[in-house]
């Protein structure tokens, strides 16, 4: 089974690039491009050489001794909240800031849920000399704050949708509208393995340095590459895409992907894609999908605002359609317990997101000798405030 992107820009039967003709010269000449700017020595230096100097990588992998112990098997987290800004959607904005230097564009839009892609877009423009224009749902705006305040002390203009659940789905259609409207001196940095081909194989690309960090580190660790389980929760699923890709024709590693099931799977607040969605295109992609069966959107709801897709990535669909990927799903209550639980067992705050990870744990069993590999994906000053509200006594 090939879990790579067709030349078509396809994972199986989901991908592609349904887009509307006025997208077709920025989509075409962005994939005709991409994969002969990121082989270049010069753009492979340049971005190695930020993310080393700038970014703060390699991120740590790091034992968790106390979580272990709780779980009984060798559990280990990739430190993506370390990195400059907070999260990985920095290693996928200095490669798309630098691939927009080289096709000569000047002005940079993107969207954004639980801020962090918005910080991260906002920090590379800002590095780069570039306008930034960042959309994010009304909602999350307001439950968001602390990022949106970040975005504009880097100089970007955050722009509220106003329309749907006002969240990261309406942001995407606004920036896409924008894009339709400013093509010639526009580049849009997609914050996920999501959108028309390449968007998806060019993120998950940049993202694919946490996996090969993994690699490394654990081999360091524990003398072996290859871990029993890698886990990552998936919204979109940029952070999932990264830290499965070096594995993925490493059969005997399982790779598990946790989606949010919101107030849970059947009470209609859920973003739990895989197991309520069915074929269908959302912003320029075939994919899985929660919708209803005249083909409207189903309002996803999640109480981390990164989870909260109607959708999901392409490569993620396939992964789940040929059986590759194990597909998981975490309520908002199991996320906010895994959250407080790491907190206080290793005195790490993780991002709501990263909690539903973490909620996981709880549904697999583990034998002793197992490796596991939990992606945290990014850190959680932005979500104290949820945090706060739920405080155990």
């Amino acid at each position: 089974m090939n879990y790579q992107v067709s030349e078509k820009g396809f994972y199986g039967e989901f991908g592609g690039a349904f887009i509307p003709e006025m997208l077709y010269p920025n989509v075409e000449e962005l994939r005709s491009r991409y994969l002969e700017i990121m082989a270049e020595p010069a753009f492979r230096e340049a971005f190695h050489h930020l993310l080393k100097h700038y970014v703060g990588r390699p991120s740590p992998l790091y034992e968790a001794k106390r979580l272990s112990q709780q779980y009984g098997a060798r559990i280990f987290l990739k430190r993506e909240d370390l990195n400059h800004t907070g999260a990985h959607k920095i290693n996928n904005t200095i490669g798309q800031i630098l691939v927009a230097q080289r096709l000569g564009k000047k002005r940079i839009i993107a969207e954004t849920g639980a801020g962090q892609h918005g910080v991260a877009t906002a920090t590379v423009c800002a590095l780069m000399g570039l306008e930034c224009i960042v959309y994010m749902g009304e909602v999350d705006i307001q439950r968001q704050a602390p990022n949106v305040a970040r975005m504009k002390m880097l100089g970007a203009k955050v722009v509220p949708a106003c329309s749907g659940s006002k969240t990261l789905k309406d942001a995407t259609n606004e920036a896409i509208r924008d894009w339709i409207n400013n093509p010639g001196n526009t580049h849009y940095i997609i914050g996920s393995v999501v959108g028309p081909h390449p968007y998806p194989d060019m993120v998950a690309r940049f993202q694919s340095i946490i996996s090969e960090e993994i690699r490394v580190q654990l081999k360091e660790q524990t003398g072996s590459e290859l871990p029993d389980y890698v886990i990552a929760c998936v919204g979109g699923g940029s952070n999932a895409a990264g830290a499965f890709y070096h594995f993925l024709d490493d059969e005997k590693v399982k790779l598990v992907a946790v989606e949010a099931a919101g107030k849970g799977i059947g009470s209609g607040f859920s973003a739990a894609t895989t197991t309520l969605g069915k074929p269908g295109i959302i912003h320029g992609s075939k994919t899985l999908l929660m919708q209803t069966e005249d083909g409207q959107i189903i309002e996803p709801h999640s109480i981390s605002a990164g989870l909260d897709y109607p959708g999901i990535g392409p490569v993620h669909a396939h992964l789940f359609e040929s059986g590759r990927g194990i597909f998981l799903s975490a309520t908002d209550e199991a996320a906010l317990r895994a959250g407080f639980l790491l907190t206080r067992l290793e005195g790490i705050i993780p991002a709501l997101e990263s909690a539903h990870a973490l909620a996981a744990l709880d549904q697999l069993q583990f034998k002793k000798e197992d490796t596991v590999v939990l992606n945290l994906s990014g850190r959680g000053d932005k979500d104290l405030e949820t945090y706060m509200k739920y405080l155990p006594s």
